[in-house]
């Protein structure tokens, strides 16, 4: 088949596809849930020893991690005594995805436009291709650290957890730490999808609805 130069400039002159962004409902309010306690949980880690019993900042900010630290090694004595420095690099790790988080969230309610019938704003362009990624990149950041945070527990025989009962096990370890697989494999799906369709647009012209 050969195209023409009529044919050319007919396909240059079409309008470009437009493709755009808005986040869903569950990915605003697991923002809502889990940037504080990340927050609140990386202020711990890094300020140790200062945050645990004893220290002076430990009352009343972080005093529930006196009982969490006696559920996970990894937040006690035994770890900091030990100079375990997993604990301290998954703390700093915390800190860039938040701040990755925190930087999607800016350019989303800094950019992004109302648009009748829809629940949440929707950034378009460069603002939404850039959020997207910087979300995008943060999420199988946390996914790949929760992943880890795992198999060093099951590589290392349960040496940090395994001291507890099911029951606690189940209701201050696995569920807690379990929300941080579920909700960032959400993300990189929903997000990951939106890319691809990003891409697809900008390769073939065609016109992909997004999220």
């Amino acid at each position: 088949m050969v195209t023409t130069r009529s044919g050319k400039r007919a396909a240059s002159s079409a309008p470009a596809a437009r493709w755009s962004h808005a986040p869903s409902r569950a990915t605003l309010l697991w923002f809502a849930f889990s940037l504080p306690l990340v927050v609140w949980d990386t202020g711990y880690v890094l300020l140790r020893p200062l945050t645990m019993e004893g220290g002076s900042l430990h009352w009343p900010l972080y005093t529930p991690y006196k009982l969490y630290g006696e559920v996970d090694h990894v937040y006690g004595w035994k770890s900091f005594e030990a100079h375990n420095g997993f604990t301290s690099a998954q703390g700093a790790l915390n800190s860039v995805e938040t701040a990755m988080y925190f930087v999607y969230l800016y350019i989303y309610f800094t950019s992004g436009a109302a648009v009748k019938g829809r629940a949440t704003k929707v950034l378009s362009g460069r603002p939404a291709a850039v959020a997207v990624l910087t979300a995008f990149s943060a999420a199988v950041m946390t996914l790949s650290k929760t992943v880890l945070y795992w198999l060093q527990e099951y590589f290392s025989g349960f040496d940090n957890i395994g001291h507890n009962s099911l029951q606690d096990l189940i209701l201050m370890w696995i569920i807690p730490n379990g929300l941080w697989l579920i909700f960032p494999s959400y993300m990189i799906y929903a997000m990951g999808s939106e890319i691809v369709d990003g891409l697809t647009v900008a390769s073939t012209g065609g016109s992909i609805k997004s999220e």
